[in-house]
C-alpha cells in the first residue's frame, strides 16, 4: 500500500508569473509512502530465485558428508552405557593387554623377529584402543564397546553407514557377476566362459556395475529385473 502526497498544494490556485515564459517550471516535490520495500524485496528475492541448483546440490552434499564422517561427541545418552574415553573398565582392559604383551616380550631378545612383532602389536593395541575412545563408542560394565543400532543419528557410523556400504558393495558384485552371465549366454560355449573367466568383458561390466542401484530400478520399471514365467 502505497501514498503520494503532493507538497504543492498548499500554494494559491493563482498566482501571478514573475517569470518569464522561457523559465523552465519548477517540478512539484512529491513524498512517497510505502509499507514495504518492494524494490528490496524483489531485488533480493531475483537474487536468490537465480541461484543455480548445483550450488544447492553440492551445499547439500558436503553437509551430508560431515555429518556422515565426523564423530560426534560421546554422551551416557543410553542407560548403562558410559563413553569408552571415560570408561574405568576400558583402560583396565588395555593396561592388561598391554601388560600381556609386555610380559610375552621379555622372552625375547630385544632385536628377534618374535620381539619386533610383538612391538607392532603393542602399538596396534594402543591406536585400537585410543581411536575407540575418540570414535564416541559406548562401553559397558564389561568395559567392552556396544554398538547403537536404534537410527540414533549420532550412533551412524557404528552401524547404519557401514551397513549401507554393506549392501552397496554385495549388490554390486552379485549385479557385476549376473551381467556377465546374461552377456555370456549367447556364445556356443557359456559354460566354458564360467570357468574361464573373460577378463576384457569382465572388466567393463566391473566399471559399469558402480550404477547397479539405477540400472536395478531401470530393469525393474522395464519389466527385464526377473525372467518371466513361460
Amino acid at each position: 500500500m502505497s501514498l503520494t502526497i503532493p507538497t504543492n498544494l498548499s500554494k494559491p490556485l493563482l498566482k501571478p508569473k514573475l517569470t518569464s515564459p522561457s523559465a523552465p517550471k519548477p517540478k512539484p516535490f512529491l513524498i512517497h509512502c510505502s509499507s514495504s520495500s518492494s524494490s528490496s524485496s524483489s531485488s533480493s528475492t531475483e537474487k536468490s530465485s537465480a541461484a543455480p541448483p548445483l550450488q544447492a546440490f553440492s551445499a547439500a552434499l558436503a553437509l551430508s558428508s560431515i555429518l556422515l564422517s565426523a564423530p560426534l561427541p560421546a554422551v551416557a545418552d543410553i542407560s548403562g552405557l558410559t563413553p569408552c574415553k571415560e570408561s574405568k573398565q576400558f583402560a583396565k582392559r588395555e593396561k592388561q593387554q598391554i601388560k600381556k604383551l609386555e610380559s610375552s616380550l621379555k622372552l625375547y631378545s630385544p632385536d628377534s623377529a618374535p620381539a619386533l612383532a610383538i612391538k607392532a602389536t603393542i602399538e596396534k593395541t594402543k591406536r585400537r584402543f585410543d581411536n575407540y575412545g575418540k570414535q564416541g563408542l559406548l562401553c559397558g560394565s564389561d568395559g567392552l564397546p556396544h554398538l547403537i543400532v536404534s537410527g540414533d543419528q549420532r550412533h551412524w557410523g557404528e552401524f547404519i553407514t557401514p551397513g549401507i556400504l554393506f549392501l552397496y558393495i554385495a549388490g554390486w558384485i552379485g549385479w557385476v557377476g549376473r551381467s556377465y552371465l546374461i552377456a555370456i549366454r549367447g556364445e556356443k560355449k557359456p559354460t566354458q566362459k564360467e570357468i574361464i573367466i573373460d577378463v576384457p568383458l569382465a572388466t567393463r561390466l566391473v566399471f559399469r556395475g558402480f550404477s547397479w542401484p539405477v540400472a536395478a530400478y531401470r530393469e525393474f520399471v522395464n519389466g527385464d529385473l526377473v525372467v518371466k514365467d513361460v
